[in-house]
């Protein structure tokens, strides 16, 4: 019998108590993932500092203050309805979360490129020379900086404290920065709030891909909402140029923080009304709480059964994105292709002013509206995009290993060809930069890179969605710990490529790098597989209960026999069949 609030009621039977408990068997600690897993085996109830442990009468006993012992009373979802649960709300509430959150991700991108119109102008004021190397980019660099860091430690926190604080922490930390930026009396001031700034800007980036997963259950539902923050994260950087330019052919280059703040700002109320919290087990947390100030002292949810205190989940929240990049190879080789392709988005920052104003002698202004061109590629890449939604949805037919679900490598369809395109693009932008040649030829090559970086980036992105389901924020924040570092760090090689190069052989040195990264999907497409089976990560990052259970037992079952067996180990679909014949 469940109550009004979905706490399992005293009264109800000795079955439904077990199998509740039943389901709360822990999942794989961060020692585990370093050890591989266990069996449980009998547990020491005697045992000093341990936190809990299940009876067989079907409660779960956790020291309180007070006693030595006290039953607890599991908080869970009233049923599969529960109007609470993120996975139920309207789909016309959903849409506008999603919309809302990808529309954060475009204004707290803006800054990133919108820094580089002023230029000329911070130049001239901070006496700065850009002969021979460009001193200017150390601000772009400290901003990607911040945000390759900051992501890694606090976007996984918010798998356990909630999305909404991580939200509003970082949106308004984001404007605050916004403001020395703005009033800085010199450059260093420039290089050391921009890199606070990146940081929060991309703490509110990186929770959107979580935001998503949290509300949006099943790869059909997910898809289009996907697509959507995809482009909203290409896009978001690509337009700051343009935004960028467009306030200083008219105003200060400072203005280009201040039209942000107050925009960005003014809107904050709204964000406020529209968004609520969407991380199931914190909304459980908060159920829980509720439930024992009324009174039922021993209602608590599934996730404070294991919270620890702020400094271990600091420590959680940086060790698992940190130990992901170290030893999943697919967030290994995803992190090293996507970081290439935003790097190059960075670097067309400086680039395209550099090729356009000498061959077309184009001023500061006319080149951002070129800039213009990854945006529009981005955005046709979005169009067509329902297309690999389709044929990923379609691989379910052909699912062997679990039928009825969509293969996860089906999600890299279009990731090969749209890597080949974002390849061609960059030697096309190279060999078509003529002066005798019209300005379109060489946008066009642009566009056709945009399009490239929106298919790559929405690879990584989905697939690591998909693959690590309940750990989507600390996957994206693993790989952007790497996609920032390039963007902070390769548009500081740009002036010296071109020079020493010249553009058509700089350009094609980005292409053949891009060639050879686009390796990186295939051999996903032909091993994906056999390396999520491998995975202790992906074992339990399922959101689907028995799947997560199947995937634990392969694992387990893998690990437990002798090396050299290793290449006879079953596929996980056909170990669980076998157990379900016994």
């Amino acid at each position: 019998m469940e109550n009004s609030l979905g706490g399992l009621d005293h009264a109800g039977s000795h079955k439904d108590r077990f199998e509740e408990t039943e389901s709360l068997k822990p999942e794989m600690s961060e020692m585990d993932l370093e050890n591989g897993p266990q069996d449980s085996g009998p547990q020491d109830s005697s045992g000093e500092g341990s936190p809990k442990e299940q009876r067989q009468d079907g409660h779960v006993d956790v020291p309180t203050e007070g006693q030595e012992k006290q039953d607890v009373e599991i908080v869970d979802w009233q049923g599969p309805n529960d109007p609470e649960n993120p996975f139920n709300w309207s789909r016309s509430y959903k849409w506008t979360l999603t919309l809302t959150v990808c529309f954060i991700s475009i204004l707290t991108g803006l800054p990133a490129g919108a820094y580089s119109a002023g230029n000329n102008a911070m130049s001239r004021e901070f006496h700065i020379s850009q002969n021979g190397f460009p001193h200017l980019s150390w601000a772009t660099a400290s901003w990607n900086m911040g945000a390759a860091l900051m992501p890694l430690i606090f976007v996984p926190l918010t798998e356990n404290t909630g999305r909404m604080p991580g939200y509003y922490a970082s949106y308004i930390l984001f404007l605050i920065w916004l403001i020395p930026s703005a009033t800085a009396p010199n450059f260093a001031t420039l290089i050391v709030t921009r890199f606070f700034g990146g940081g929060a800007s991309s703490v509110s980036i990186n929770l959107v891909g979580g935001t998503i997963t949290d509300v949006w259950k099943g790869e059909k539902d997910r898809s289009v909402p996907m697509s959507i923050f995809g482009m909203t994260s290409v896009i978001g950087i690509a337009l700051g140029p343009f935004v960028g330019g467009a306030i200083n052919s008219g105003l200060n280059w400072r203005w280009i923080y201040w039209v942000q703040l107050i925009a960005d700002a003014g809107l904050l109320p709204l964000f406020w009304f529209i968004l609520r919290e969407t991380r199931g087990d914190v909304i459980l947390a908060r159920r829980a709480k509720k439930l024992r100030k009324q009174g039922r002292t021993n209602a608590y949810a599934k996730m404070e059964l294991n919270k620890g205190s702020v400094i271990e989940e600091l420590k959680i929240s940086f060790k698992r994105p940190t130990k992901m990049l170290l030893t999943e190879f697919v967030v290994i080789s995803f992190t090293l292709w996507v970081s290439f392709a935003w790097g190059i988005l960075f670097l067309f920052q400086s680039s395209i002013p550099l090729v356009f104003s000498s061959l077309y002698g184009f001023s500061m202004f006319p080149t951002m509206l070129v800039q213009l061109a990854l945006s529009i590629g981005a955005v046709i890449a979005t169009i067509i995009n329902p297309i690999q939604d389709r044929l990923y949805l379609r691989s379910a037919k052909r699912n062997k290993e679990t039928p009825g679900r969509p293969i996860p490598e089906a999600r890299l369809y279009f990731a090969v060809p749209g890597s080949l395109i974002f390849t061609v693009g960059l030697f096309w932008y190279g060999w078509s930069s003529y002066s005798s040649l019209p300005w379109i030829v060489p946008a066009l090559g642009i566009g056709c890179v945009g399009f490239g970086i929106y298919e790559i980036y929405m690879a990584v992105v989905n697939y690591l969605s998909d693959a690590y389901e309940k750990y989507t924020a600390s996957a994206l924040s693993a790989a952007s710990l790497g996609r920032n570092t390039f963007g902070a760090f390769l548009p500081l090689a740009a002036p010296a490529l071109y020079d020493n190069l010249g553009f058509h052989w700089a350009s094609s040195l980005l292409g053949f790098i891009g060639l050879v990264l686009s390796v990186a999907p295939v051999i996903l497409l032909i091993k994906g597989p056999t390396l999520r089976q491998r995975s202790p990560f992906m074992s339990e990052s399922t959101y689907d209960e028995g799947e997560a259970e199947s995937r634990k037992d392969s694992f387990a079952s893998r690990r437990s026999m002798p090396r050299r067996q290793s290449s006879g180990v079953l596929p996980w679909s056909a170990m669980r069949s076998q157990s379900q014949v016994n």
